[in-house]
């Protein structure tokens, strides 16, 4: 959630994690960055008009480009039109709240979970090595993969990244898709994934 006023910043962080999302708050659009390089967000909350720049959009722009599988809902004040037009025009699949039409900030989360419902699905490379593939993750994605390729388990590695095992879940399933592994049992892409890790960058374990 990125947002310039500390008042509606809080209170849209306290009512997302009251629906059970695990949520962070970023000021400025250089905050949300470096938070979202750690905390590997599957939703941009984010006012357009952030008092600097990057603005929202300059903003929901970088991180797709980083994260596409990321959805954006945008915040503004602007008319239902123009916002729609400003915000669809540079972000592909975003979609937007009118600040001052909203009656609750339940309304809000509504609207977050209607978009994470129809975000974008992130495309297979072709033509690309598993090794491609394996650089392409995040920082968050990579490290994720790390800790798996050391033969941690799913709440193990959520307690070394402090963050929820749902969050660790979710990390996972997007690494074996960006990877392109699948498998009727769990532990094949695990296995696969480790294996990859480990040819590429060696010993797992270190920094353990």
């Amino acid at each position: 959630m990125v947002e310039d006023h500390a008042l509606m910043r809080s209170l849209v962080v306290d009512a997302f994690r009251q629906r059970g999302f695990d949520a962070v708050a970023a000021s400025s659009a250089p905050d949300a960055l470096e938070q979202a390089a750690a905390f590997d967000p599957d939703l941009l909350v984010t006012d357009i008009d952030l008092g600097e720049r990057p603005n929202g959009v300059e903003l929901a722009t970088i991180l797709r480009q980083r994260a596409p599988h990321v959805a954006v809902l945008f915040l503004s004040n602007l008319s239902r039109e123009a916002a729609a037009t400003h915000a669809r025009s540079t972000v592909e699949g975003a979609s937007f709240v009118n600040k001052s039409a909203i009656e609750s900030v339940e309304e809000l989360v509504d609207a977050a979970e209607a978009v994470l419902a129809d975000r974008p699905v992130a495309r297979e490379q072709t033509g690309s090595d598993a090794r491609a593939r394996l650089l392409s993750l995040t920082a968050a994605q990579l490290e994720t993969t790390r800790l798996l390729a050391a033969g941690l388990t799913n709440a193990e590695i959520a307690r070394r990244r402090g963050v929820s095992v749902r969050a660790v879940e979710k990390s996972v399933e997007r690494v074996f898709a960006t990877l392109g592994l699948t498998g009727g049992e769990r532990s094949a892409p695990r296995v696969a994934a480790a294996t990859l890790y480990t040819a590429t960058f060696g010993d797992p374990t270190t920094g353990l």
